[in-house]
């Protein structure tokens, strides 16, 4: 009995704390105006700003109430009332000039306007706070001229962030970007924030409006005051373009005036070669390579040549390895060469054997684990590309174990769950799959996404043969290198009757992964035509497919840069412009279709 006094003792104590509280009392109010009941919220608001009656959030509230029940008159008053007790607080013209305007009174809503402004221009010291209402009451053009009379009168005073932000939402991007510009002019430091706020506006379409307007207003200004932060922002919105040249005129001309640092334009070289632009990669790597007194600099920068070099199929890249090793040696500077260098001999050259023996002898020079790590990942890369997966996956498991959390734990755990599915053991690696869907490294998530996918839609049920096993293989070939048996493999698929009763059948999932595989291989071996046909009949299959946008893009690069064919170019460029909108392919297929259209690209 005595508990359920206290108890009752207790909810009754809350209960009046609860009603003597005002911050208690102010969330309850707000939970009835978010629920339109505006009478309660109303009789919580009055007896909030009675007793406290300097307090402004009270008295919006207030106001909002009276209006929202139509009591304009009550507003009015209160308003009006307060201003004649204290005249300085020139804020409330604000207030009754957009009660007015509710009432359509509009020429006594602009009276009470100008009222506002004036009062900035005799020093009020309200002047913030005017133009912050206006913005609030979207009464924008009168925010604006708030924020300039303000800093008018007060030249220490810089409201150009904010002024800005109000363009942008009228959609005047001219202005926008002026006074975001003017903003850091004044002060170095918004540059990030101004990098930030101007990516709400800027797209990777050189075209957009909103594009076009930024590079002319830093193009203004950099003529009439020079200053790296208008050189940083131009090279910064020609990479969102996907424009690298015209980025690196920019970073050539921040390095002439601080030549020590080559740190950007190495950025910007991995980014160009992460996006397939081998020749401005190359630009950027070698003017380090020049530039640079730092060893380390010259032989990373040497290390992208090299992969720009195997990704081109340049003759000489053996040639240039050799002479890599002679400048810098084989040691612990040049582990990263060495692995890169394995890799080539494996998957460029097919001599696994000698690769094998360049990584154990760069384990020897390894001073970390991460180090360590990356060595072993090649290494059991190159057990899997000898069949041998039971010693690949000792390694993979190494690596997972030690680096648990790390890019390069999860990236073994993915090896992990790939050599298990090229080995046929799909139920280990669909639960080394389920780990990684929700990986930190978007792309490993995304490798593992993918693969788990194709397994569970594919794996055979109740004994009944899919054709995934095979399919596992003649991948493993593709990965391999081995292409006319991955090639014999995906024919058993079509034609071996014990694999499949029916054969493939167009609009199943493998179907469009098994003939995506072909063209690949074909890609590879540089039948262009064949490549095309199998690509053509995923489409002729599903035109709606997750595969599509990926075939249109492929087609559209075949002809465009293997068959000489811009004609037919265009026409699968064009299906991904007008057809594919979400695809990670648009602003390149737009880009090159224009470009074959003739038209110039600023």
């Amino acid at each position: 009995m005595k508990q359920f006094l206290a108890i009752i003792f207790f909810l009754f104590s809350s209960s009046i704390f609860s009603q003597d509280d005002p911050q208690s009392e102010f969330f309850l109010a707000e939970n009835y105006f978010r629920e339109g009941d505006y009478e309660k919220a109303t009789q919580i608001y009055k007896k909030l700003y009675d007793v406290s009656p300097f307090n402004t959030t009270y008295l919006y509230k207030l106001i909002s109430c009276y209006q929202q029940t139509e009591s304009f008159e009550t507003a009015e008053n209160l308003l009006l009332n307060r201003l004649k007790k204290d005249p300085s607080q020139t804020y409330l013209h604000v207030l009754i000039g957009n009660n007015y305007s509710k009432l359509q009174k509009e020429n006594l809503a602009e009276i009470e306007f100008q009222k506002a402004l004036k009062s900035i221009e005799n020093n009020s010291p309200y002047a913030t706070t005017i133009a912050q209402i206006f913005n609030d009451y979207n009464l924008l053009k009168y925010a604006i001229l708030a924020y300039k009379k303000a800093m008018e009168k007060n030249p220490s005073s810089n409201f150009n962030f904010q002024i800005a932000q109000i363009y942008g939402e009228q959609g005047d991007y001219k202005k926008m970007f002026e006074s975001y510009i003017d903003l850091l002019d004044k002060n170095e430091r918004y540059l990030s924030l101004i990098q930030r706020y101007a990516s709400k506006y800027i797209t990777d379409d050189a075209e957009n409006e909103a594009n076009i307007l930024f590079r002319k207003t830093l193009l203004q200004k950099s003529v009439k005051n020079p200053k790296n932060e208008w050189n940083i922002l131009l090279s910064w919105l020609f990479i969102q373009q996907k424009e690298y040249e015209k980025a690196l005129v920019q970073e050539k001309a921040l390095f002439n005036r601080n030549p020590t640092d080559v740190s950007m334009i190495f950025e910007l070289g991995q980014i160009a070669f992460e996006d397939k632009n081998y020749e401005t990669a190359q630009n950027c790597f070698d003017f380090i390579i020049e530039k640079s007194s730092q060893t380390e600099e010259k032989i990373e920068a040497n290390l992208y040549l090299i992969k720009i070099a195997i990704a081109t199929k340049n003759p000489e890249t053996f040639t240039i390895f050799e002479k890599l090793f002679t400048e810098f040696g084989i040691n612990a500077a040049t582990i990263n060469l060495q692995v890169a260098y394995a890799d080539f001999l494996t998957f460029q050259k097919n001599e696994p054997e000698n690769a094998i023996a360049i990584l154990e002898k760069a384990m020897t020079f390894s001073n970390s684990k991460f180090e360590e790590a990356r060595i072993k990942l090649k290494l059991a890369d190159v057990f899997v590309f000898t069949g041998n997966f039971n010693k690949a996956l000792i390694y993979f498991s190494q690596i997972q174990t030690q680096l648990k959390n790390h890019e390069l734990g999860q990236e073994a755990q993915f090896k992990v769950a790939q050599t298990s599915y090229f080995k046929g053991d799909f139920d280990w690696a669909k639960a080394q799959l389920k780990v990684l869907k929700s990986a930190t490294t978007q792309l490993i998530a995304n490798d593992a996404v993918e693969l788990y996918l194709k397994i569970i839609d594919n794996e055979p049920v109740d004994s009944i043969p899919s054709g995934l096993k095979e399919f596992a293989n003649a991948e493993l070939l593709f990965y391999q290198n081995k292409y006319e048996e991955a090639l014999k493999e995906i024919n058993r698929l079509f034609y071996d009757k014990t694999i499949l009763a029916n054969g493939l059948i167009p609009g199943e999932i493998i179907y469009d992964d098994v003939l995506f595989l072909e063209a690949k291989i074909y890609i590879k071996q540089e039948k262009f035509i064949e490549a095309i046909e199998q690509l053509e009949k995923i489409i002729a299959a599903d035109n709606q497919g997750y595969l599509t946008d990926d075939v249109y893009y492929r087609i559209a690069e075949i002809y465009n840069f293997n068959l000489n064919n811009p004609e037919k170019a265009k026409e699968y460029y064009q299906k991904i412009v007008f057809e594919q909108h979400s695809s990670i392919y648009l602003v390149d297929a737009r880009n090159k279709f224009r470009k074959l259209r003739g038209e110039i690209l600023n």
